[in-house]
Parts: C-alpha cells; structure tokens; sequence
C-alpha cells in the first residue's frame, strides 16, 4: 500500500486555517476509522498507509481536505472551483492509436517553495503508481507556465526527434532518451513497438512533454514559479481525469486558483475540466439491507457528510448523492452503501441475527488437524499462514522437489513470484525465516495449509526451527514427539536422496509401509538460495495419507 509521511506542522497550519483545532491524540484514534492505517502519530509527524482504494488521499494537502469533514466537521466541498481560461491545446488524431487521453489544466498564483516542490513531485510519483498503473494507464506533467508560449499541440513524431530532456543539458534524440536516459530506460517498455511517440509543443515549437517519458529540461517548476501548466495523458479518461484533479485539488489548498484548458481531443471533441462532483444513485432498501440497519434521512445525509459528499434526498427509495468527481474508487452501488457504512461508523450499526439455522458438520480430518496443531504448538512452534500462490523456483527449482503430479498454472500472472498453485508448505516457510533474519534464534514456524496436486486440493503441513545447535538429533526427537501426541507408535525414518535435506542427515517418514513426509536437516546451499545461512532442521507431511492410517480416538 502506498504511504505518505505528513509533517505535523503542516497539518496543523492546514487546520488550524480553517478555525479547527489540530489535536494528535484525536487524529491517532478516529483517521484509521477513515480507511488508513496509521504506523506513526506523535507531535511531530504522522506516517499513514493509505488503502490502494483511496487516492485521493495521496497527499499532506488531499488527506487534509478529506479528513475536515470527518474529523472537524467541516462543511463537505466536494466541488473544484474551475475557473474558464483562454489556453488552448490541440491534439493530432494520429495519437488515437498511440496515447489518446491527453488533458490539461492551469493553476495561477501558487506560492512554492522546495517543501512544496518535493511534495507536488511526491505527490506524482503516488499518482503514477495509484491511479496511473506506472504510467501505462496515467501519466502526469507539470511545468513553470512562465517559460512556455501557449496554445499547445500535441503531435505524433518520429523517433530521431530530438530537444533537451529534464536534468540533461545537450539535446538527445526519443531513441537515446529511450535507451540512456534513467526515466526512459523505466518506462521504455511503455511504447514498445510504436514507430511514432507523443510530444507536447508549445506555439514557438519548443517542447514541453514526451509523455510519459520525461519533460522538456526548460519548463521545470522552480521556487520563482507562480503559475503551473498540468498535462496528463494515458489510456484512461477516468483514471487521467482524477489525476489531473488532484493535483490541481493540491495546489488549490496551497492557494493556487485552477483554469481550464480546452482541448481539441484526437477524436475532434472539445474537452474541460469539468468540478462539479457527480451525483451517484443507490437503493435505501440496498444499504439498508446490507448494513442491517435502518437510517433517518438525517443520519444519511450526516454519513455523506463526513464522507466529503452531499446528499440531495430520497425520491420513492432511491438515494441521491453528490460525490468529488476525483472519487476514483466509486464505482457502484455498493460503494455508496460502504461510504455510509465509514461515515456513520461501523460500531455503531445494530446487531443482528442469522435467519437461517446455520449448523456447522465437522470436517472429517477436523480432529487429526487439531491434534496436530496442538502438538507442534506444544513443541514451541509458532503457527503462520501464507499465500497459497508461488512460483517454480520456489517450489521445485530451490528446494530440488520434483512436481508431484502435474502443476496448476496461473494464465495471466501478475508477478514472476506468484506464477503457480504451490505444492509444497516448506517453501512458504524459509522465505518467512528469511524475511525475520534480523531477529534472535531460535526461531520455530509451523503451517498447516492446502496444496494443489494435479489440480485438486488437499493438505499439509510442515515445521522449521532455526537454531545453532540440535541438528538430526533434535530433529528426531521432535518427530517422535509429534507421532507420541498423534497416537502413533508404529513408525521408522528410511533414507530419503531428493529435496532441500542434507546429503545423510534426512529421511523419510513412514508408517506401515506407507511414506508420510519426509524430515532432515536443510542443505545450506538451499538455504543460501533464500538468503539464510543459520543451521535448520524442519519436516513436511501429508495430512491425506496420515488420515488414512491413523484412527481418529474421537470415533
């Protein structure tokens, strides 16, 4: 989730302008209630994980502007105050097929300095991960309006165009910045296999943008800029909208005054920056239904209110409510039914019943998994749970495991770490010692947990300790600990040859002919490949055939 740091300061010259008391000990105890997560609040800053869902609040200046209704009561001012202006922008249609959103806007009479300056770019940086997809989907520029000659156009150019890019002080061609150029290698993949790329033209043909690469090095905003051009481009009109709104919401609370822009769109429309928030419907039996509890018109219309939004009254059950047209995350009815569910307050709806009898049936290994629990925890292993998705190298290259059966794939991975269904509990846990490495020893983890075999679900579990002495013979006595709790007297370890096990010091696990698991000591070449490099011992069991011959006592 993204985090944003907020001086205390800041904030409180923010408040206290609009006759509100800053009060830490109030904003560490009802901000979360908002939909943050706080990881530090005291009288100097306040560091917040905002949820991916709010953008909106990527900033010191967005964050103030929507925690005034919800926490000082603020009157909701869910409208950007877009005042018409005279600059013009036009857009080639040879850019439908390149990057078709381009928008803009201007704010006038901002007072910058570097905080402000580090901030707008931070800011940015929040939106191009957020809203923007790394730039794929939105990408924003800002530039000091004094150095630049509008109108502006945007044309589609050939990749031996050259001018002078950002921090750079000799002209290179769109390939050199592509390919040499620290913003072009990042974000080259962006504009793989297009013959022509966009760039930004002011009317005496100097260039201010190669979105959403880099900016003209002429154009950047300093400490004697006052007035600011925004550009921002992409794939998606609502995601670009929303950028360009917030960064002008910020500098609106910073005292810039926003204008609009007029663009001439690739498509031939005409395009402005439109304020007003956008007024959204939902059912009152939906929010009533969902959230358990019936509201008074007044409580609505309060919840919105603490939400940044307006509520304009119930026509024959259906809700109308005026929400910030940069509320990226309102995207259904549902989402109406959580605002007011946040703005009246989760602990204060009504309790309800079940009305359906919902009688629980014991699963079958139910009693086996809970005296496994029982006895690893009872061994001073600590439970853990991880995700269930994984990669080869992990599951099988790593830890020298072959597939057992065949492996179910993920078909459009989003990263190289989660490209499968894991087979094996182990893994899971070396990448957790290693992620604690900092942390004394001994450590001991245990996970009990499903993995997929030839497509179908089925579970197991496994333990390690990490520790500076024991070895195999530790190991051992913690096997026979757990088969004595499980009720299992009958049992031997023959030499196992394949896995992350220590040539000598490993073996298989088995009762009455039939293999289990496997247990040893962990080659300290696998666990080198996890970044580890403390001694290890741990096991892995499959709960499926350990059901099929030990008896449960409770039956």
């Amino acid at each position: 989730m993204p985090t944003i740091s907020v001086d205390q300061d800041l904030l409180r010259r923010f408040v206290e302008q609009r006759g509100r008391k800053h009060d830490v000990e109030d904003l560490a105890f009802r901000l979360p209630l908002m939909g943050t997560d706080i990881d530090t609040c005291n009288e100097d800053v306040l560091d917040i994980e905002i949820f991916p869902d709010r953008p909106d609040l990527l900033s010191p200046e967005t964050l103030f502007h929507g925690m005034m209704p919800f926490l000082h009561d603020s009157p909701p001012n869910p409208r950007l105050l877009v005042n018409p202006g005279t600059i013009s922008m036009r857009v080639s249609p040879e850019l439908a097929n390149i990057r078709p959103v381009i928008l803009g806007a201007v704010v006038r009479g901002v007072d910058i300095d570097e905080e402000v300056i580090k901030r707008l770019m931070e800011h940015q940086e929040k939106l191009h991960f957020a809203l923007g997809r790394g730039r794929k989907r939105a990408s924003i520029g800002v530039h000091d309006l004094a150095t630049i000659s509008p109108p502006f156009r945007v044309e589609a150019v050939d990749r031996n165009h050259s001018f002078i890019p950002l921090a750079m002080e000799d002209e290179m061609t769109i390939d050199e910045i592509l390919a040499e150029h620290p913003k072009g290698v990042d974000y080259a993949h962006l504009l793989d296999g297009m013959d022509k790329v966009p760039i930004i033209f002011d009317s005496k043909d100097a260039v201010l943008s190669f979105p959403p690469i880099i900016n003209g090095d002429h154009t950047t905003v300093t400490t004697n800029t006052r007035d600011i051009f925004i550009d921002v481009t992409g794939l998606d009109i609502r995601a670009c909208e929303s950028a360009l709104m917030l960064i002008c919401l910020q500098l609106s609370v910073l005292g810039g005054k926003i204008e609009s822009v007029r663009v001439n769109t690739c498509e031939g429309k005409e395009w402005t920056l439109i304020g007003s928030p956008i007024e959204h419907k939902v059912e009152r039996s939906l929010v009533e239904g969902i959230l358990g509890n019936p509201f008074t018109d007044d409580q609505i219309e309060d919840s919105i209110r603490r939400m940044g939004g307006i509520y304009n009254g119930d026509t024959s059950g259906i809700l109308s409510i005026s929400m910030p047209r940069w509320r990226f995350d309102i995207l259904h009815p549902i989402d109406l039914v959580e605002e007011v569910a946040i703005g009246h307050g989760y602990d204060d709806l009504s309790h309800d019943v079940p009305k359906a009898p919902l009688t629980a049936i014991p699963r079958k290994d139910g009693h086996l998994r809970r005296r496994i629990r029982e006895a690893l925890q009872g061994l001073g292993l600590i439970q853990i749970q991880s995700l269930t998705l994984s990669n080869d190298d992990d599951q099988f290259n790593s830890v020298r495991w072959k597939p057992d059966g065949a492996i179910t794939r993920m078909t459009n991975p989003i990263t190289t770490e989660h490209t499968i269904l894991r087979q094996n509990i182990l893994p899971g846990l070396l990448r957790l010692l290693a992620a604690n490495r900092h942390h004394d020893l001994p450590q001991g983890v245990y996970e009990l947990g499903t993995v997929v075999i030839n497509h179908s679900n089925t579970d197991r579990f496994a333990f390690l300790v990490a520790e500076n002495s024991g070895g195999f013979a530790s190991l051992r006595g913690r096997i026979q600990a757990l088969m004595r709790d499980l009720g299992c007297e009958d049992w031997n370890l023959e030499p196992v040859e394949q896995g992350p096990w220590l040539a000598g010091r490993a073996a298989s696990i088995v009762i009455d002919g039939t293999v289990i698991g496997e247990c040893g000591e962990i080659d300290p070449h696998v666990s080198a490949s996890f970044e580890l490099n403390v001694p290890m011992s741990g096991a892995q069991i499959d709960i499926a055939s350990l059901s099929k011959i030990l008896q449960d006592p409770v039956h």
